[in-house]
């Protein structure tokens, strides 16, 4: 679809063009924005490199005729090809930490971000004396770099399967000038580590199970397939994740795993042990948490069970 660009003037204009070709296009959110309105602002905003949450003074504000073609081709772009915003704009936002993203890593929405500022607690009785932090699965870097904020006497081993993945992350890690505190590992999980023992291991892993996974909108099927199938019931790396975890961890560590909407699945996954359930904006469903000392407890069982 061509659109004139003398058809429109203002800010207002545009916005309000995006929501229509966004609504009239079916388009799936999910990766930053929740509805047609906010992303609609956010990529015009962003494409005149405005401030992203000061809308309301530039709404009426006259744009130059390349402003506007800059705008409508990223609105052609998100409406046609459906392709995530974050891709289009090379950035996705946790809180307040912003992230360069592109189509090497999923976009960055993990619930666990919510749970970092308040360093786990009361299950992680003393942050200051965290040491150690092992972040599985970790694609654009985003949740070990706020680990590394949030626990700064520790060393964080940021883990995933995909070189590409890796390449994201350390270019979000040189940008906020952590080299030092955080090391990328290039490994199947805990195949490639050090022998080491952690005081927390955090995990995003892909989950979706293979149902869900046929049915994804456009836009998620634009983002690496092997960070989000987690096969036939989305527990395969949960499964991997849980029962070897007891080989890593402190005596007095914790697990944290996210698990999106495969909270029966994991449940199913997990009858053996009681995991604790954390609350997040999703709901208290979407994040667990496990000891180190569940995980001894129930060891045998669960080298039964995963055949660990």
């Amino acid at each position: 679809m061509t659109t004139p660009a003398a058809t429109f003037t203002t800010v207002r204009d545009l916005v309000r063009y995006a929501v229509t070709r966004f609504t009239g296009a079916n388009l799936s959110f999910g990766h930053g924005n929740a509805n047609a309105y906010d992303e609609a602002a956010y990529l015009v905003l962003h494409t005149l490199s405005l401030p992203l949450d000061t809308l309301e003074p530039f709404f009426d504000a006259r744009l130059l005729p390349e402003e506007i073609e800059s705008v409508l081709g990223i609105i052609a772009r998100r409406a046609d090809e459906r392709i995530p915003a974050a891709y289009l704009t090379n950035e996705a936002w946790l809180g307040e930490y912003r992230f360069y993203v592109d189509e090497r890593v999923i976009v960055p929405r993990s619930f666990i971000h919510e749970l970092i500022p308040e360093h786990f607690a009361p299950w992680v009785k003393e942050p200051e004396a965290v040491e150690e932090v092992l972040e599985l699965c970790t694609g654009s870097g985003c949740l070990a770099i706020m680990l590394a904020d949030a626990f700064p006497n520790a060393h964080v081993d940021a883990v995933d399967i995909s070189g590409d993945a890796l390449d994201v992350a350390e270019q979000n890690i040189v940008d906020y000038g952590l080299q030092a505190q955080i090391a990328l590992v290039e490994s199947d999980l805990y195949t490639q580590l050090l022998p080491k023992k952690y005081d927390l291991i955090v995990t995003n892993p892909p989950y979706v199970n293979d149902e869900s996974m046929a049915s994804l909108p456009d836009e998620y099927l634009k983002e690496p397939q092997n960070a989000l199938a987690g096969g036939a019931d989305g527990m395969d790396l949960v499964r991997k994740i849980v029962a070897q975890a007891t080989h890593w961890l402190k005596p007095d560590g914790v697990l944290v795993v996210e698990i999106g909407n495969e909270y029966e699945h994991a449940m199913a996954a997990l009858e053996h042990l009681e995991p604790t359930w954390l609350s997040t904006s999703g709901g208290d469903d979407r994040v667990f948490l496990l000891t180190a000392q569940q995980l001894q407890n129930s060891k045998g069982r669960s080298d039964d069970k995963f055949g660990a």
